[in-house]
């Protein structure tokens, strides 16, 4: 836990403890009796409720229409399922205003159900649920996926065998194993609509504002930061909450678990519900996910001319963005991929010695030892960097890193150290309820013939959680490709990624300016599904005699 445990008291708590502590001080004296003051102001009463329930609402919906997925992604065999399970990951990766935008020419004034139905939903709380949807689709998918992939099927077969029904055995079996990859699934959803920022103001209008969104507000508008300040304690207060409750209730529920192959326990869909479940999948992904993209991919070559490539091409020239960059567009391509890449491997050291330790295992008595507890503590604060504003960790960086040995403002490291905060608690949630799962017998077996730690773990762990270890690659990837609110205060002006430069574009008047940023959105999009398309063909083909 060393490398953990420093990586996040510098990168973490060093730059949010200094944001705070310069709102809460006024000269050498603290303003800790303002606390109380903003909390019971009822405008911040009234964004404290929205953003609790939204979050809630957003959790709930999202798991009702993505846990279909994740089966039929899991159990199922056809045609198209990579180039699927890669197409549902790719919103994830899109700016949150490249989004909005799409999702008011669907909804708003003059879009696709304004046309066909005269329904118009922007400015209202669906449009916000239906595209927090959008943007975790793929968490749920791939979280609870990647486990129910490599549960044995055999075990459901033998409860049908013994007189279940096909609901009771799924709901006595299967049901109690991905009980923690589906808290985890549901824990990161919460924690990212709970602090939703571009969805809310883009989509929500001047009527919703979350604690995200009126934090932005308090620091870059206002410039009220003790305000600011106070309302990033209660985000951690709230989200400290949630992970003790995720922590004290899953935890129990974790037993080791029989993996296969996922190659063994996928079938061609059998019988009409199957089928008919395919089918409802394939159109859901259509209408919720391809119809925004679609939009996306249209208007990047909708150009003044005609439908072409004019959008594309002002992307080689610095001078067509109108001075809005120091390179050409189409550099943030480059620099993104780099960043992402450095950040993957961050989030993967990190991220994995963390979920190694976080599988410390219990006293032969069953309760856990007091460094276990300690251990499984610091599980809730792995989750924090997906619960405290971007805003104030994009500050923070500034402020706390501008001095030896820590001054890295100019140092292009900076930027995938804060998207790598974001990617490490995606690891270590994909990857614990694999690693729990591994019956700590077969690592005794490997240690009375003789095997080290080291390689007890090479030998029995890796190979089951190669799989696991790929898909946290992937989201890890794919979040710091497309990772915003601290990107765009730290990024140098000659460096700027992908999600940065599309803002920018966004941000300048133009029909130029919004072309190049839907070409941009749409280079992104293609970025991130080859990436996941390759680490799927990357995944290794294992024999049944392996596990």
């Amino acid at each position: 836990m060393a490398l953990p445990v420093a990586f996040f008291a510098l990168f973490f708590a060093l730059p949010v403890a200094s944001i705070v502590a310069r709102g809460l001080r006024a000269g050498d004296s603290w303003r800790f009796g303002g606390i109380a003051e903003v909390v019971g102001r009822p405008d911040i009463l009234q964004v404290l409720w929205f953003t609790l329930w939204q979050a809630l609402a957003s959790t709930g919906l999202t798991l009702l229409i993505a846990l279909p997925g994740a089966y039929v992604l899991a159990r199922c065999d056809f045609p198209g399922k990579q180039l699927l399970r890669a197409v549902v990951t790719v919103p994830f990766v899109l700016p949150t205003v490249v989004v909005g935008t799409a999702f008011l020419a669907l909804l708003g004034r003059g879009g696709l159900l304004d046309d066909l139905w005269g329904v118009r939903l922007d400015t209202t709380v669906w449009a916000i649920l239906l595209a927090h949807v959008f943007f975790n689709y793929a968490v749920v998918v791939r979280t609870v996926g990647g486990l129910w992939a490599q549960l044995d099927p055999r075990q459901e077969e033998a409860a049908r065998v013994l007189g279940a029904s096909r609901f009771g055995a799924w709901r006595r079996v299967t049901l109690p194993a991905l009980t923690p990859a589906v808290a985890a699934a549901a824990l990161m959803v919460f924690l990212f609509t709970f602090t939703s920022f571009g969805v809310v103001q883009i989509l929500g209008g001047p009527a919703y504002s979350t604690l995200e969104v009126e934090i932005y507000r308090q620091t870059a508008q206002v410039l009220d930061l003790t305000t600011a300040a106070v309302l990033t304690l209660v985000q951690f207060a709230a989200v400290g909450a949630v992970l003790a409750v995720h922590a004290r209730t899953v935890r129990r529920r974790e037993t080791a678990l029989r993996l296969v192959d996922p190659a063994l326990a996928a079938h061609r869909p059998r019988g009409a519900g199957q089928w008919a479940l395919l089918g409802g999948v394939l159109a859901t992904v259509a209408t919720l996910i391809l119809a925004p993209l679609a939009v996306l991919v249209e208007r990047s070559f909708d150009g003044p001319g005609g439908y072409g490539l004019t959008f594309y091409r002002a992307l080689q020239s610095a001078e067509a963005s109108g001075g809005t960059f120091l390179v050409p567009p189409v550099e943030a391509v480059w620099n993104s991929l780099q960043y992402a890449l450095a950040a993957t491997a961050i989030a993967l050291v990190v991220g994995g010695l963390a979920a190694a330790a976080l599988t410390l295992p219990r006293t032969s008595s069953g309760r856990a030892s007091r460094a276990g507890r300690l251990v499984r503590g610091f599980d809730a604060l792995l989750m924090l960097p997906l619960g405290v504003s971007a805003v104030t960790v994009g500050f923070g960086f500034l402020i706390a890193l501008d001095e030896p040995p820590l001054d890295l403002r100019t140092s292009w490291i900076l930027v995938p150290l804060a998207q790598a905060l974001v990617g490490v608690p995606f690891v270590v949630r994909t990857m614990l309820p694999v690693l729990r799962a591994v019956d700590a017998r077969l690592r005794e077996a490997a240690a009375v013939l003789g095997a080290s730690p080291l390689g007890a773990w090479r030998e029995v762990d890796l190979p089951l959680v190669r799989r696991a270890l790929l898909v946290a690659a992937g989201f890890a990837f794919a979040v710091s490709l497309g990772e915003f609110g601290a990107t765009v205060f730290i990024a140098r002006p000659d460096n700027p990624t992908l999600p940065v430069a599309v803002a920018r574009l966004l941000g300048r008047p133009g029909e130029l300016n919004y072309g190049q940023a839907m070409a941009l959105s749409t280079i992104l999009m293609l970025v991130c599904a080859a990436a996941l398309l390759l680490l799927d063909r990357l995944r290794p083909d294992r024999s049944a005699g392996e596990f």
